[in-house]
């Protein structure tokens, strides 16, 4: 059985005892979250899919922690003009381990 998920912008198809990392949820470590936006449930031929969202599913999850990731730079250059711009980012992640799938 697994089923696809939206959160932070992306979709995820996750499946149960998976562990991922998403973009930062609010949430403490060892907590369980629910995530109502699922957009599709398969368990064998039975496939269940949203329009855009599946009505009652849910995936449950429990927080593991957080991390960020690497470090990119963003770098603004313009020739002879004496202009040059460098700055960097790292986004913050937190890790869910999946723990249920309801439809």
């Amino acid at each position: 059985m697994y089923a696809v998920i939206f959160t932070g912008g992306k979709q995820y198809k996750v499946s149960e005892g998976d562990v991922l990392s998403v973009e930062l949820i609010d949430a403490a470590a060892d907590s369980t979250i629910e995530l109502d936006k699922v957009l599709l449930v398969a368990d064998g031929d039975n496939i269940k899919v949203g329009a855009p969202y599946l009505e009652g599913a849910k995936v449950t999850a429990t927080v593991l922690g957080g991390h960020r990731g690497e470090k990119i730079k963003i770098v603004k250059f313009r020739r002879r003009k004496h202009h040059q711009k460098v700055t960097g980012h790292r986004q913050y992640y937190t890790d869910l381990k999946i723990t249920g799938i309801a439809c």
